[in-house]
């Protein structure tokens, strides 16, 4: 089956609204090689197209210090999906996608408090990098700013930003001689509150106007709050189904989808009200990383029944490598809430029960840790012993999640409703 451009992909879903067999595609954070196994084995099994999510600290060039995941830059993340692909036998379509490209985007630039210009210049060099490597879709996201912290960006600014960031790419992808991208764009960071159908109109109408004149594509996605947050490990959102409706409504009356951030942990009522409220996409990332970090706490639990009936002389470390590597990280901050978000990393690990709730959070942070992968790669081994496929289990772990979503947002032969439609 030939690849659909992610424009045209979208098309064929808005035009399944239409004939009442709505569904939402799925953005999955790729957090490690395992979750895209886990990944391919399911879209294979269940016909539905598969977008990899990667912000810049996830996946950049190496000019940047390439990403944590894996140590991927775009090149090297493109190859390995590919890889995962073939070794699958996967037939089906999959996206690759930056999410949350931009300036400041990457934490050090942030922290760094870098000057606009200079952040704009280092969000185009990571663009082009996505655009050379075949990324199919880029998020144009110019909502962080290290100079209006705890406040919303002006829309003018961000509208200003936004249509200078996809001309340059569009610039680039056709000097290049490639085949056309989609963008996602947002008005604001998703931060658990709702976009008012006001201002999301006013950002799409803007878009026609100026992206118009410049012979500009219109993007493929258009971010809008439906009420969702993820913290800890819970999503503590309130979804709104009306507001989700009107966004998807309006997105769709200028042949855009509606996507939606933040979609971790969510119950099935709430999924499944992702259909009748016509949620083209949903990005989910922490969750798999966490249930990852769970496969590995549960296959130490084996090990140390192993010790104990003495079927195992030389234990991996695992779970005390993986903890302390994950809390120093700090990266968890950004998932917890109130005075813990200022919480020293020694009194962490003074406290257990803290602890562990940390890792249970920031496990997937240091999966590329050298020493972690030695860990791993010992744990599988003593299990291997004993009869049991460790790797074999931690993909399949990761799978859980993944069906709910995939049952729950319709995504059964996706693919071959979205090619019938588009025939049609």
């Amino acid at each position: 089956m030939e690849k659909l451009p992610i424009k045209k992909y979208v098309e064929g879903m808005l035009k399944l609204q239409d004939g009442g067999s709505s569904s939402t595609m799925l953005g999955i954070g790729p957090m490690s090689p395992n979750l895209l196994q886990a990944s391919f084995e399911l879209a294979q099994e269940h016909d539905f197209p598969l977008m990899f999510i990667a912000s810049r600290n996830q996946v950049d060039a190496d000019e940047f210090g390439a990403g944590y995941v894996n140590g991927w830059n775009q090149s090297r993340f493109a190859a390995d999906i590919k890889a995962v692909a073939d070794k699958v036998g996967f037939d089906g379509m999959y996206y690759l996608c930056r999410d949350h490209g931009g300036p400041w985007q990457r934490d050090e630039e942030r922290n760094a408090h870098l000057p606009e210009d200079e952040a704009m210049d280092k969000a185009k060099a990571s663009y082009l990098a996505d655009i050379k490597a075949g990324f199919d879709l880029l998020m144009i996201d110019p909502t962080k700013d290290p100079f209006v912290i705890g406040k919303v960006i002006p829309l003018d600014v961000v509208e200003r930003r936004t249509v200078e960031l996809i001309e340059y790419c569009e610039q680039q992808r056709k000097a290049l001689g490639l085949p056309e991208i989609g963008y996602e764009v947002g008005t604001e960071e998703t931060n658990g509150g709702l976009t008012s159908a006001d201002k999301y109109e006013e950002f799409i109408e803007y878009l026609q106007v100026e992206l118009g004149k410049r012979k500009l594509p219109m993007p493929t996605f258009i971010v809008g709050q439906t009420g969702t947050l993820t913290r800890y490990t819970d999503q503590v959102g309130h979804y709104d189904f009306q507001n989700a409706r009107a966004l998807s409504d309006m997105a769709k009356r200028y042949g855009v989808g509606l996507k939606e951030h933040n979609a971790d942990y969510m119950d099935d009522v709430t999924l499944l009200e992702h259909i009748p409220a016509h949620v083209t996409a949903s990005n989910v990332a922490p969750q798999y990383g966490t249930e990852e970090t769970r496969a590995y706490l549960k296959l130490c639990a084996v090990q140390d029944i192993l010790v104990k009936e003495g079927l195992c002389d030389n234990p991996s470390n695992l779970k005390k490598v993986l903890l302390i590597k994950a809390i120093k990280t700090e990266r968890w901050r950004k998932w917890m809430v109130g005075e813990q978000t200022k919480l020293q990393v020694q009194d962490i690990l003074a406290n257990e029960e803290l602890s562990l709730k940390i890792l249970d959070i920031s496990g997937h942070y240091v999966f590329n840790d050298d020493e972690v992968k030695t860990e791993i790669e010992k744990l599988y081994t003593n299990l291997e012993a004993a009869g049991i496929d460790g790797q074999r289990y931690v993909v399949d772990h990761i799978k859980r999640p993944i069906r709910q979503y995939v049952e729950c947002l319709n995504l059964e032969s996706l693919t071959s409703r979205v090619v019938a439609a588009l025939e049609g």
